[in-house]
Protein backbone atom coordinates (compact mmCIF):
# COMPACT_ATOMS: atom_id res chain seq x y z
CA UNK A 1 0.00 0.00 0.00
CA UNK A 2 2.52 2.73 0.76
CA UNK A 3 4.62 1.55 -2.48
CA UNK A 4 1.10 2.07 -4.90
CA UNK A 5 0.77 5.88 -2.51
CA UNK A 6 4.74 6.79 -3.43
CA UNK A 7 4.12 6.30 -7.15
CA UNK A 8 1.27 8.93 -6.99
CA UNK A 9 2.06 12.52 -8.06
CA UNK A 10 2.20 13.73 -4.61
CA UNK A 11 -0.27 16.64 -5.01
CA UNK A 12 -2.14 15.21 -7.48
CA UNK A 13 -3.04 12.07 -4.92
CA UNK A 14 -6.62 11.26 -4.41
CA UNK A 15 -8.12 11.26 -0.71
CA UNK A 16 -6.73 8.14 0.84
CA UNK A 17 -8.34 8.65 4.81
CA UNK A 18 -10.22 5.96 3.98
CA UNK A 19 -7.69 3.56 3.04
CA UNK A 20 -4.95 4.60 5.78
CA UNK A 21 -6.54 6.34 8.39
CA UNK A 22 -5.56 9.68 8.91
CA UNK A 23 -3.22 10.76 6.56
CA UNK A 24 -2.51 14.63 5.42
CA UNK A 25 -4.21 15.41 2.02
CA UNK A 26 -1.42 16.42 -0.22
CA UNK A 27 -4.03 19.25 -2.06
CA UNK A 28 -4.37 20.39 1.17
CA UNK A 29 -0.53 20.56 2.03
CA UNK A 30 -0.15 22.60 -1.63
CA UNK A 31 -2.88 25.03 -0.63
CA UNK A 32 -1.68 25.77 2.43
CA UNK A 33 2.52 26.24 1.49
CA UNK A 34 1.67 28.62 -1.27
CA UNK A 35 -0.54 30.69 0.96
CA UNK A 36 1.75 30.71 3.76
CA UNK A 37 4.72 32.29 1.01
CA UNK A 38 1.81 34.73 -0.62
CA UNK A 39 1.39 36.19 2.49
CA UNK A 40 5.33 35.89 3.66
CA UNK A 41 7.19 36.99 0.77
CA UNK A 42 10.23 37.28 3.52
CA UNK A 43 9.97 33.34 3.29
CA UNK A 44 11.06 33.42 -0.33
CA UNK A 45 9.03 31.30 -3.14
CA UNK A 46 7.06 28.16 -2.24
CA UNK A 47 8.57 25.38 -4.96
CA UNK A 48 11.48 24.10 -2.51
CA UNK A 49 8.93 23.72 0.22
CA UNK A 50 6.48 21.86 -1.65
CA UNK A 51 8.85 19.54 -2.74
CA UNK A 52 9.88 18.86 0.64
CA UNK A 53 6.65 18.53 1.90
CA UNK A 54 5.80 15.94 -1.16
CA UNK A 55 8.50 13.72 -0.54
CA UNK A 56 7.37 13.88 3.50
CA UNK A 57 3.74 12.82 2.83
CA UNK A 58 4.83 10.36 0.17
CA UNK A 59 7.35 9.06 3.00
CA UNK A 60 5.44 8.93 6.54
CA UNK A 61 1.62 9.95 4.99
CA UNK A 62 2.03 13.18 6.94
CA UNK A 63 4.09 16.07 7.14
CA UNK A 64 5.39 18.55 10.19
CA UNK A 65 4.98 22.29 9.89
CA UNK A 66 7.92 24.35 10.79
CA UNK A 67 7.39 27.18 13.67
CA UNK A 68 6.81 29.70 11.66
CA UNK A 69 4.08 27.77 9.53
CA UNK A 70 2.29 26.83 12.48
CA UNK A 71 1.87 30.10 14.13
CA UNK A 72 0.63 31.26 10.94
CA UNK A 73 -1.65 28.42 10.45
CA UNK A 74 -3.28 29.45 13.88
CA UNK A 75 -3.84 32.67 13.18
CA UNK A 76 -4.89 32.52 9.66
CA UNK A 77 -7.44 29.38 11.51
CA UNK A 78 -9.10 32.09 13.69
CA UNK A 79 -9.47 34.71 10.87
CA UNK A 80 -11.17 32.62 9.04
CA UNK A 81 -13.55 31.88 12.23
CA UNK A 82 -17.13 32.53 10.82
CA UNK A 83 -18.55 32.58 13.98
CA UNK A 84 -16.44 34.68 15.23
CA UNK A 85 -17.38 38.49 15.76
CA UNK A 86 -13.84 39.51 17.79
CA UNK A 87 -11.15 38.42 14.49
CA UNK A 88 -10.06 42.51 14.84
CA UNK A 89 -7.03 40.59 16.58
CA UNK A 90 -5.95 37.87 14.48
CA UNK A 91 -2.35 38.59 14.38
CA UNK A 92 -1.88 38.67 17.99
CA UNK A 93 -2.72 35.44 19.17
CA UNK A 94 0.08 33.45 20.87
CA UNK A 95 1.00 30.39 19.96
CA UNK A 96 2.05 27.64 22.44
CA UNK A 97 4.14 25.06 20.00
CA UNK A 98 3.42 21.99 22.52
CA UNK A 99 3.13 19.51 19.52
CA UNK A 100 5.88 17.33 21.50
CA UNK A 101 3.50 16.18 23.95
CA UNK A 102 0.93 13.42 23.19
CA UNK A 103 0.32 11.59 27.15
CA UNK A 104 -2.75 12.60 28.85
CA UNK A 105 -0.60 13.83 31.88
CA UNK A 106 1.52 16.17 29.39
CA UNK A 107 -1.82 17.81 27.94
CA UNK A 108 -2.76 18.16 31.63
CA UNK A 109 -0.03 20.20 32.17
CA UNK A 110 -0.40 22.37 29.24
CA UNK A 111 -4.24 23.17 29.74
CA UNK A 112 -3.34 24.46 33.33
CA UNK A 113 -0.33 26.59 31.91
CA UNK A 114 -2.57 27.68 29.01
CA UNK A 115 -4.64 28.92 31.32
CA UNK A 116 -2.59 30.93 33.78
CA UNK A 117 -0.47 32.32 30.84
CA UNK A 118 -3.69 33.03 29.01
CA UNK A 119 -5.17 35.12 31.94
CA UNK A 120 -2.38 36.87 32.86
CA UNK A 121 -3.68 38.17 35.95
CA UNK A 122 -6.95 39.15 34.24
CA UNK A 123 -5.60 40.63 31.26
CA UNK A 124 -6.19 38.26 28.92
CA UNK A 125 -4.30 37.23 25.94
CA UNK A 126 -5.73 35.04 23.07
CA UNK A 127 -3.66 32.32 23.27
CA UNK A 128 -3.50 28.37 21.51
CA UNK A 129 -1.94 25.49 22.61
CA UNK A 130 -1.37 23.35 19.74
CA UNK A 131 -0.64 19.73 21.23
CA UNK A 132 0.35 16.64 19.08
CA UNK A 133 -1.04 15.78 15.77
CA UNK A 134 -2.99 12.90 14.14
CA UNK A 135 -1.04 10.94 12.44
CA UNK A 136 -1.19 7.67 10.26
CA UNK A 137 -2.09 4.97 12.99
CA UNK A 138 -0.74 7.54 15.81
CA UNK A 139 -3.91 9.37 16.92
CA UNK A 140 -3.42 12.68 19.06
CA UNK A 141 -5.15 13.52 21.97
CA UNK A 142 -8.20 14.80 22.34
CA UNK A 143 -10.33 16.80 25.47
CA UNK A 144 -13.84 15.83 25.58
CA UNK A 145 -15.01 19.37 27.35
CA UNK A 146 -15.68 21.76 25.00
CA UNK A 147 -14.42 24.33 27.41
CA UNK A 148 -11.30 24.15 29.52
CA UNK A 149 -13.45 25.59 32.17
CA UNK A 150 -16.66 24.03 32.52
CA UNK A 151 -19.52 24.30 35.71
CA UNK A 152 -21.21 21.32 36.78
CA UNK A 153 -24.35 20.28 36.46
CA UNK A 154 -25.66 18.18 40.11
CA UNK A 155 -29.10 16.18 39.60
CA UNK A 156 -31.55 16.65 42.71
CA UNK A 157 -33.79 14.16 43.58
CA UNK A 158 -36.97 16.65 42.46
CA UNK A 159 -35.37 16.02 38.69
CA UNK A 160 -34.10 19.90 39.04
CA UNK A 161 -30.52 20.53 38.54
CA UNK A 162 -28.24 22.58 40.42
CA UNK A 163 -25.68 24.37 38.31
CA UNK A 164 -25.06 24.17 34.77
CA UNK A 165 -27.80 22.09 32.84
CA UNK A 166 -25.76 22.24 29.56
CA UNK A 167 -23.05 20.28 31.03
CA UNK A 168 -25.30 17.41 32.61
CA UNK A 169 -23.77 14.59 30.17
CA UNK A 170 -20.19 16.00 30.86
CA UNK A 171 -21.13 16.06 34.68
CA UNK A 172 -22.00 12.12 34.46
CA UNK A 173 -18.61 11.07 32.64
CA UNK A 174 -16.65 13.25 34.83
CA UNK A 175 -18.39 10.56 38.02
CA UNK A 176 -18.09 8.00 35.84
CA UNK A 177 -14.69 7.99 35.77
CA UNK A 178 -13.87 8.67 39.62
CA UNK A 179 -14.47 12.24 40.14
CA UNK A 180 -16.42 12.74 43.52
CA UNK A 181 -17.45 16.37 43.16
CA UNK A 182 -18.52 18.66 45.58
CA UNK A 183 -21.26 19.64 47.71
CA UNK A 184 -23.20 20.55 44.80
CA UNK A 185 -23.09 24.74 43.97
CA UNK A 186 -23.72 25.95 41.50
CA UNK A 187 -20.48 26.92 40.17
CA UNK A 188 -18.51 23.92 40.54
CA UNK A 189 -15.42 23.99 38.34
CA UNK A 190 -15.37 20.30 36.39
CA UNK A 191 -11.87 18.36 35.98
CA UNK A 192 -10.88 18.42 32.31
CA UNK A 193 -11.46 14.93 30.43
CA UNK A 194 -8.61 14.13 28.61
CA UNK A 195 -8.68 11.29 26.11
CA UNK A 196 -5.00 10.17 24.65
CA UNK A 197 -4.75 8.53 21.45
CA UNK A 198 -3.95 5.70 23.00
CA UNK A 199 -5.20 4.51 26.70
CA UNK A 200 -7.49 5.47 29.36
CA UNK A 201 -9.16 8.77 29.88
CA UNK A 202 -7.31 11.17 32.40
CA UNK A 203 -9.56 13.57 34.94
CA UNK A 204 -7.17 16.70 34.86
CA UNK A 205 -8.65 18.42 38.48
CA UNK A 206 -7.64 22.34 38.05
CA UNK A 207 -5.63 24.42 40.21
CA UNK A 208 -7.47 27.59 42.13
CA UNK A 209 -4.84 29.88 40.77
CA UNK A 210 -5.52 28.59 36.54
CA UNK A 211 -9.06 30.11 37.23
CA UNK A 212 -10.00 33.25 38.11
CA UNK A 213 -13.51 33.76 38.40
CA UNK A 214 -15.19 37.51 38.63
CA UNK A 215 -18.41 37.37 41.45
CA UNK A 216 -21.67 39.64 39.94
CA UNK A 217 -22.74 42.71 41.16
CA UNK A 218 -24.72 45.70 39.70
CA UNK A 219 -23.73 48.77 40.08
CA UNK A 220 -27.43 50.40 40.73
CA UNK A 221 -28.46 47.41 42.93
CA UNK A 222 -26.74 46.00 46.15
CA UNK A 223 -29.64 42.90 46.54
CA UNK A 224 -27.55 41.60 42.88
CA UNK A 225 -24.76 40.28 44.99
CA UNK A 226 -27.01 38.70 47.28
CA UNK A 227 -27.52 36.22 43.73
CA UNK A 228 -24.26 35.38 44.65
CA UNK A 229 -23.50 34.72 40.77
CA UNK A 230 -20.14 34.67 39.40
CA UNK A 231 -18.25 33.57 35.86
CA UNK A 232 -15.09 32.31 34.97
CA UNK A 233 -12.40 34.72 32.96
CA UNK A 234 -11.19 32.83 29.90
CA UNK A 235 -13.52 31.30 27.54
CA UNK A 236 -11.20 28.32 26.55
CA UNK A 237 -12.76 26.59 23.72
CA UNK A 238 -11.08 22.84 23.96
CA UNK A 239 -13.05 20.03 21.40
CA UNK A 240 -12.16 21.60 18.30
CA UNK A 241 -9.69 20.14 16.06
CA UNK A 242 -7.14 22.97 14.57
CA UNK A 243 -6.48 21.72 10.77
CA UNK A 244 -3.38 23.30 8.84
CA UNK A 245 -2.86 21.97 5.09
CA UNK A 246 -4.42 18.92 5.94
CA UNK A 247 -2.94 17.90 9.53
CA UNK A 248 -5.35 17.79 12.55
CA UNK A 249 -4.30 18.95 15.70
CA UNK A 250 -7.37 17.42 17.93
CA UNK A 251 -6.25 18.92 20.80
CA UNK A 252 -5.69 22.62 20.08
CA UNK A 253 -7.13 24.78 23.07
CA UNK A 254 -7.50 28.27 22.35
CA UNK A 255 -9.07 31.58 23.63
CA UNK A 256 -10.09 35.27 22.98
CA UNK A 257 -11.94 37.37 25.83
CA UNK A 258 -15.52 37.32 27.00
CA UNK A 259 -18.09 39.74 25.46
CA UNK A 260 -20.55 40.60 27.64
CA UNK A 261 -23.70 38.92 26.09
CA UNK A 262 -22.00 35.43 25.83
CA UNK A 263 -22.53 35.56 29.74
CA UNK A 264 -25.48 38.02 30.13
CA UNK A 265 -27.66 37.07 27.77
CA UNK A 266 -26.56 33.87 27.18
CA UNK A 267 -25.06 31.38 29.67
CA UNK A 268 -26.95 33.24 32.32
CA UNK A 269 -29.81 33.62 30.91
CA UNK A 270 -30.90 30.77 28.46
CA UNK A 271 -33.87 28.95 29.47
CA UNK A 272 -31.59 25.57 29.68
CA UNK A 273 -28.94 27.40 31.10
CA UNK A 274 -29.18 29.53 34.24
CA UNK A 275 -32.00 30.85 33.67
CA UNK A 276 -32.23 33.86 35.63
CA UNK A 277 -34.29 36.31 33.87
CA UNK A 278 -37.20 35.32 36.07
CA UNK A 279 -35.31 35.89 39.35
CA UNK A 280 -33.65 38.94 38.17
CA UNK A 281 -37.42 40.37 36.96
CA UNK A 282 -38.72 39.63 40.51
CA UNK A 283 -36.13 41.32 42.34
CA UNK A 284 -36.42 44.22 40.21
CA UNK A 285 -40.50 44.12 40.98
CA UNK A 286 -41.33 43.89 37.17
CA UNK A 287 -44.87 42.90 36.06
CA UNK A 288 -44.27 38.82 34.98
CA UNK A 289 -47.90 38.19 34.53
CA UNK A 290 -47.71 39.47 30.55
CA UNK A 291 -44.98 39.49 27.92
CA UNK A 292 -46.47 42.97 26.85
CA UNK A 293 -44.53 44.39 29.99
CA UNK A 294 -41.34 43.53 28.30
CA UNK A 295 -39.84 42.21 31.79
CA UNK A 296 -37.77 39.81 30.26
CA UNK A 297 -35.93 42.90 27.89
CA UNK A 298 -35.60 44.57 31.06
CA UNK A 299 -34.02 41.77 33.47
CA UNK A 300 -32.03 41.14 30.49
CA UNK A 301 -30.53 44.56 30.07
CA UNK A 302 -29.50 44.73 34.14
CA UNK A 303 -28.13 41.51 33.72
CA UNK A 304 -25.87 42.48 31.18
CA UNK A 305 -25.09 45.71 32.86
CA UNK A 306 -23.67 43.01 36.18
CA UNK A 307 -21.50 41.28 33.65
CA UNK A 308 -20.10 44.65 32.38
CA UNK A 309 -19.88 46.39 35.60
CA UNK A 310 -18.38 43.07 37.41
CA UNK A 311 -15.49 42.42 34.95
CA UNK A 312 -14.58 45.79 34.55
CA UNK A 313 -14.24 46.53 38.61
CA UNK A 314 -12.44 43.29 38.66
CA UNK A 315 -10.10 44.64 35.91
CA UNK A 316 -10.94 41.61 34.11
CA UNK A 317 -10.63 42.16 29.78
CA UNK A 318 -14.41 42.02 28.42
CA UNK A 319 -15.85 43.83 25.81
CA UNK A 320 -19.73 44.96 24.90
CA UNK A 321 -21.23 44.02 21.85
CA UNK A 322 -21.54 47.56 20.52
CA UNK A 323 -18.18 47.92 20.47
CA UNK A 324 -17.03 44.48 19.02
CA UNK A 325 -19.55 44.90 16.06
CA UNK A 326 -18.09 48.22 15.29
CA UNK A 327 -14.46 46.63 16.00
CA UNK A 328 -15.70 43.60 13.39
CA UNK A 329 -16.25 46.03 10.46
CA UNK A 330 -13.48 47.35 10.91
CA UNK A 331 -11.46 43.73 10.55
CA UNK A 332 -14.05 43.52 7.90
CA UNK A 333 -12.99 46.40 5.89
CA UNK A 334 -9.53 45.59 6.43
CA UNK A 335 -9.74 42.01 4.60
CA UNK A 336 -11.38 43.19 1.93
CA UNK A 337 -8.56 45.72 1.18
CA UNK A 338 -6.26 43.07 1.36
CA UNK A 339 -8.26 41.03 -1.22
CA UNK A 340 -9.20 38.38 1.21
CA UNK A 341 -12.54 37.00 1.73
CA UNK A 342 -14.16 37.27 5.22
CA UNK A 343 -16.54 34.73 6.20
CA UNK A 344 -19.20 34.83 8.76
CA UNK A 345 -22.14 33.56 9.76
CA UNK A 346 -24.79 36.02 10.25
CA UNK A 347 -26.30 33.86 13.19
CA UNK A 348 -23.60 34.01 15.05
CA UNK A 349 -21.83 37.49 14.12
CA UNK A 350 -25.37 39.36 15.51
CA UNK A 351 -25.36 39.69 19.04
CA UNK A 352 -27.82 37.82 21.21
CA UNK A 353 -28.94 41.32 22.64
CA UNK A 354 -30.09 44.60 20.65
CA UNK A 355 -28.65 43.02 17.57
CA UNK A 356 -31.30 45.66 15.49
CA UNK A 357 -29.04 48.36 17.06
CA UNK A 358 -25.47 47.34 16.48
CA UNK A 359 -24.03 47.76 12.63
CA UNK A 360 -23.14 44.23 12.23
CA UNK A 361 -27.52 43.85 11.81
CA UNK A 362 -28.15 45.52 8.66
CA UNK A 363 -26.18 43.67 6.10
CA UNK A 364 -25.26 39.99 4.79
CA UNK A 365 -22.05 38.15 4.67
CA UNK A 366 -19.92 35.82 2.42
CA UNK A 367 -20.56 32.21 4.18
CA UNK A 368 -17.64 31.05 2.31
CA UNK A 369 -15.39 28.31 4.28
CA UNK A 370 -11.76 28.59 4.37
CA UNK A 371 -8.77 26.38 5.93
CA UNK A 372 -6.87 26.56 7.80
CA UNK A 373 -9.66 26.62 10.36
CA UNK A 374 -11.10 25.20 13.75
CA UNK A 375 -13.60 22.48 12.55
CA UNK A 376 -15.49 20.06 14.79
CA UNK A 377 -13.87 16.78 14.42
CA UNK A 378 -15.59 14.24 12.05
Amino acid sequence: MRTWIRSLSPFDAPRTQAWLGRLADPREAERFIRLYHAENPGAGGPEARLREVAREIARTGTYTHTADELVFGARVAWRNSSRCIGRLYWRSLRVRDRRDVSTAEGVALECVAHLREATGGGRIRPTVTVLAPDAPARPGPRILNDQLIRYAAHRSRDGGVTGDPRNLWLTDLARTLGWRGSAGGRFDVLPVIIQPGLGDPLLCHLPGDAVLEVPLAHPDYGWFAELELRWHAVPAISDMCLEIGGVCYPCAPFNGWYMGTEIGARNLADHDRYDLLATVAERLGLDTSTERSLWRDHALVELNVAVLHSFERAGVTMTDHHTESRRFLTHLAKEEKAGRVCPADWSWIVPPMSGSATPVFHRYYDTSVLTPSFVHHR
